[in-house]
């Protein structure tokens, strides 16, 4: 049996709180800012590490392997939950059991325990999936690019304040007398205990849609419009073509997004011969961008498809993902700090308009079953950042080269996004069908 979700809202109304989809939005994005800036916490402070436990460039490139590994399993399994429990319980589990990692990686003495530590972290990235999933029950078509745009852009820029924030955190314990080694370390408990406490916020003052928990839906369900029929599986979605376009688009985006968060700062760094803070701060501006980028992203598409109908949204991802490719390959090319760091924003901007412009399209593509689409579109943005994270493990490709390489492949794939095709009837999904498990008890 499914429930039937008819109930949703049709603006953004950013003051309202009152309104359960605005608190869930607000709650959402900020959940999602402190679980990024915990994924990627420790990436600016890489410098410190890698002096203190001896690191080679190849271990470097395994840490940053691992930071994205399990992400890409975690997110497929987290949407699949999303789907059975609803998105409050989930992201209240996810929180308490993502914060030991990030509090206790400070335990780490040896190359081995910081890179399991490391892959432990990377669970956390999946509560992207659960963010995009929450919005997309809380609000209609008519809005839901712009909504699930803004709440992930917003949550995002965790990545670029980390950037910033973590040194200056990591420098007052050093100015308040300890050592580097146990500095970062203590740097690290910081937003261990964020997560802690959003947990706590997300499942007091949350509701998994506007009528009401997934929980509380069930008990109530004779009362409620629910329709029979059989569930899509999850072998269904993934035999449908539509939903692996998607993930390689998201491979070419998000999947660059935490490529880059990851190694900014040290490219900056031994490129430039910059400071630890200087390089901190330059990496964050591409973080930073998430402040109005993609949800510039998701507005234009949903402005777009109201033209044109859906096809439009696929028009436009694909326009964005080819010149977020042309500028990565620009990039590659800059010597010089300034243009490195020009070139860096103007392609930081299409990375964020086309992940914003691929889960314009994800709620779209089955209605039954959108945490698990969610989850396997959003696996996609990790395996792309581990193919491109690999290219900086290696002695012999440089760093310039590795960006050429990944810029081509970004031109490659904005070209495969234009094979994506929706029928008319498909354009407008005005309900949202949750499937109802008899051991839903969320």
């Amino acid at each position: 049996m499914s429930l039937l979700i008819t109930h949703k809202a049709d603006k953004i109304e950013l003051l309202k709180f009152k309104i359960p989809a605005m608190r869930a939005f607000h709650i959402t994005w900020l959940t999602f800012f402190l679980c990024f800036f915990s994924w990627f916490g420790i990436a600016p402070l890489m410098p410190v590490i890698r002096e203190e436990l001896h690191l080679t460039k190849g271990q470097i490139g395994n840490i940053m392997l691992a930071s994205v590994s399990i992400t890409l399993f975690a997110r497929i399994f987290i949407g699949w939950v999303c789907d059975k429990i609803g998105p409050r319980i989930t992201y209240t589990v996810l929180l308490l059991v993502g914060a030991l990692p990030v509090i206790f990686i400070g335990l780490s003495n040896s190359y081995e325990s910081f890179l399991l530590f490391r892959l432990a972290i990377g669970v956390i990235g999946a509560s992207f999936v659960v963010t995009q999933y929450h919005t997309t029950l809380m609000f209609n078509s008519k809005v839901v690019g712009t909504a699930n745009a803004t709440v992930a852009g917003w949550g995002n820029l965790g990545g670029g304040v980390t950037q910033m924030v973590m040194p200056l955190i990591f420098g007052v314990f050093v100015a308040n007398g300890f050592a580097a080694s146990s500095a970062w370390r203590l740097s690290m408990m910081i937003p261990g205990v964020l997560l802690v406490i959003m947990a706590i916020v997300y499942f007091f003052c949350t509701k998994d849609t506007m009528e009401g928990n997934f929980s509380s839906l069930k008990r109530n369900q004779q009362a409620l419009n629910t329709e029979k029929g059989k569930n899509t599986s999850f072998f269904e979605i993934c035999k449908g073509y539509r939903v692996w376009l998607l993930f390689l688009a998201y491979a070419a985006s998000f999947g660059v997004e935490i490529t880059i968060d990851n190694i900014a700062a040290l490219y900056f760094k031994d490129t430039f011969d910059l400071s630890l803070a200087q390089a901190g701060i330059i990496a964050g501006t591409f973080g930073l961008m998430n402040i109005f980028a993609r949800t510039l992203g998701g507005f234009i598409s949903d402005k777009v498809a109201a033209k044109i109908g859906l096809n439009g949204r696929v028009s436009v991802l694909g326009i964005f993902l080819l010149l977020e490719g042309i500028g990565i390959i620009l990039f590659s090319k800059m010597g010089i700090l300034p243009l490195a760091v020009i070139t860096m924003v103007l392609f930081a901007l299409f990375v964020k308009m086309s992940n914003g412009a691929v889960f314009s399209i994800v709620p779209f593509v089955n209605k039954k079953a959108v945490g698990t689409v969610s989850g396997i579109v959003g696996a996609g943005g990790n395996a792309g950042a581990l193919l491109f994270t690999a290219m900086f493990k290696f002695d012999g490709i440089s760093y310039q080269a590795a960006f050429f390489i990944i810029g081509g492949a970004v031109v490659v794939i904005s070209i495969l996004t234009l094979l994506l095709r929706f029928s008319t009837q498909e354009t407008i999904v005005p309900k949202v069908s949750i499937p109802l498990s008899d051991g839903l008890n969320g």
